[in-house]
């Protein structure tokens, strides 16, 4: 397995949670990594990127309130969710591009109750 969610889980308006995602190898050192929300409404979506680099990007709706980071050393990204909202409820997946293929970790649920 390559990438592996996990952190989700069900919590409150206005909670916390912290997702990781454990990476085999060197993929997080070695690409850019990203969060997507995928809800039964929407296409799957972009929440949170961090490049090689360790430049970050935000989906306007979670700028302000969420927090993607990166351990290279761990082999692991994380996303750091604050002051939650009942519309941040969805599966979130950690990707990554490489060589033109998408690499899909299996994702994990949040659920956020009002």
């Amino acid at each position: 397995v390559q990438l592996q969610a996990s952190g989700g889980g069900l919590v409150q308006a206005g909670g916390s949670l912290r997702l990781s995602c454990a990476a085999s190898g060197t993929i997080v050192s070695n690409n850019d990594m990203n969060w997507y929300r995928q809800t039964p409404e929407k296409q799957r979506e972009l929440v949170a990127a961090v490049t090689s680099r360790g430049v970050t990007t935000y989906a306007d709706s979670a700028k302000g309130r969420f927090a993607i980071s990166r351990d290279s050393a761990k082999n692991t990204v994380y996303l750091q969710m604050n002051s939650l909202k009942p519309e941040d409820t969805g599966v979130y997946y950690c990707h990554y591009i490489r060589s033109f293929i998408n690499y899909w970790g299996q994702g994990t649920e949040v659920t956020v109750s009002s």
